[in-house]
């Protein structure tokens, strides 16, 4: 950074945000800048000035309905490849921070501001108090810096220069009261929690026990994760591969390691080679829930980005169609599927195609009339859309563009595409009911009304429940009579429902 009392913090590993699924994220509006709020490149682009500009201007896209990563994407795009480069690790840090705390500095703001200022300055602010309302020891920059600098980055902008007032007496007045106004934020419960009062409230309904618990996983980073390509090696290999390089890992499931420490894609050992992918620990429970065997035919609904099609052959030759609604989303399925050593396959290339294969379909899982030829499945993964309410520590801007109206209409919507599916399945076939969400509304409300409205389905076991956890929660952390254990190791995961269903 330009001044000497700052420190750059490292910004989030890229292989340590997932992308997300169909229906997993809000939809997203376009992101676009108008032409005054293009990037301030005459600050410069390794000060914490810059870095919080471009952050305040990603959370704002947030606060108009864009997610987070579509946000980051079209700040960095619109800055000249060095300074996207040299900015990106900052401007993600803050961005990130600000969404995993923006209840309680919005509640700062409130609490000293009698007049909502304008987005940019009430952005800038968030941003600079997400940094200062870290203790000391998990502290990114000296309070003086961050100060300093959100002074500069405001009076930067023509149209808000006037602000550099309001911004300097916000965050000066802040850090003299700063214990007491902590302790007072505590008496507000998003300020307290950092989520809207309507996720707060249906968590606590759905678990009256662990409520806290689960909330509190939900602020903190998600571990980095890798699955091990069965295919060519297994977890215990793998992990004497990292040794050799001084890499610390922990096997936690049969195909699932756990690095101490997060890494780029790029550094982590055999990642380009399709050696191993990153994919937490609860979602790598799917593909192996459905008991895949060489030969079958199977259906992987909702499929993009690929991790879990990507999983299946690597545990079985089998017949794979990976079906995405979306054409441009359905674009990386394959990009996952080369990487990984595996062909894709479509109606024009299906002669020459050799080794494990998936053929990559577009078409609406509820709708089969516009794809399905016509042969039916011996298994079907349905992945369906959610409130993505499980992977929130991952995605800390989703429990800010969802609304409580939400929950409802997905579930209408995971409705109609497991009721189109099931059609599908062969007699004795089994379909695996997958989403990463928390709320019962997509989970053990939904099995109950597919058991009761298909009389040929027969509940089998199933992981169940799985609540996120850190790496220090109980292990066990399934909710229902009819799951499987979770392997002891892998309590830091993220949280999922599964269900699987024999058809009779």
């Amino acid at each position: 950074m330009t001044s000497s009392s700052s420190r750059r913090p490292s910004g989030p590993a890229r292989a340590n945000k997932p992308a997300s699924r169909p229906g997993s994220r809000p939809a997203s509006r376009p992101v676009s800048r108008p032409a005054a709020a293009q990037p301030a490149l005459h600050l410069a682009p390794d000060s914490l000035a810059f870095a919080l500009d471009e952050a305040a201007r990603a959370v704002g896209a947030v606060r108009a309905g864009a997610a987070l990563p579509a946000a980051l994407s079209s700040a960095f795009a619109a800055l000249p490849s060095e300074f996207a480069q040299t900015a990106r690790g900052a401007v993600q840090d803050i961005a990130y921070r600000t969404m995993r705390r923006l209840g309680i500095v919005d509640y700062l703001i409130k609490q000293r501001v009698s007049k909502a200022p304008p987005p940019p300055v009430l952005n800038l602010l968030a941003c600079a108090l997400a940094l200062l309302v870290d203790d000391e020891a998990h502290a990114a920059y000296t309070p003086f810096t961050v100060v300093d600098q959100a002074v500069r980055s405001i009076g930067a902008r023509r149209e808000v220069a006037f602000a550099k007032g309001l911004v300097n007496a916000v965050l000066r007045g802040f850090l003299r009261e700063r214990e007491s106004a902590l302790a007072d934020a505590q008496n507000n419960e998003v300020a307290r929690w950092n989520y809207p009062q309507w996720w707060i409230d249906a968590v606590r309904r759905a678990w009256p026990d662990r409520w806290q618990a689960i909330l509190e996983t939900g602020n903190t980073h998600g571990p980095l994760t890798l699955r091990v390509n069965a295919s060519r090696t297994n977890a215990a290999d793998y992990l004497q591969r990292l040794a050799a390089e001084n890499i610390a890992a922990t096997q936690i499931g049969e195909y699932a390691v756990r690095l101490a420490a997060p890494l780029p894609v790029e550094r982590i050992p055999g990642f380009m080679a399709g050696d191993v992918s990153v994919q937490d620990a609860g979602a790598q429970l799917a593909a192996p829930a459905l008991d895949v065997r060489d030969g079958m035919r199977v259906l992987d609904a909702c499929a993009a980005p690929g991790g879990k099609s990507g999983h299946l052959l690597e545990l079985a030759d089998i017949d794979l169609i990976a079906l995405e609604s979306d054409a441009a989303r359905a674009k990386r399925i394959g990009e996952n599927l080369a990487r990984l050593g595996f062909a894709q396959s479509d109606e024009e290339h299906d002669e020459g195609v050799e080794g494990r294969s998936a053929r990559v379909v577009i078409g609406d899982a509820g709708v089969p009339d516009t794809w399905f030829e016509g042969e039916p499945f011996d298994r079907i993964l349905a992945d369906v859309p959610c409130s993505a309410s499980g992977i929130v520590r991952r995605h800390p801007d989703i429990r800010w563009l969802r609304r409580a109206s939400d929950i409802g209409a997905l579930a209408q919507e995971q409705r109609r595409i497991v009721d189109a599916l099931w059609g599908l399945l062969k007699p004795g076939g089994e379909l695996l009911y997958v989403t990463c969400s928390i709320f019962p509304e997509e989970g053990e409300d939904q099995v109950r009304w597919f058991e009761s409205t298909h009389a040929d389905a027969v509940r089998l076991d199933a992981p169940g429940q799985l609540l996120p956890a850190g790496r220090d929660a109980e292990a066990d952390t399934s909710a229902e009579t009819h799951a499987c254990p979770v392997p002891d190791r892998t309590a830091d995961h993220d949280g999922f429902f599964y269900a699987r269903f024999q058809k009779r």
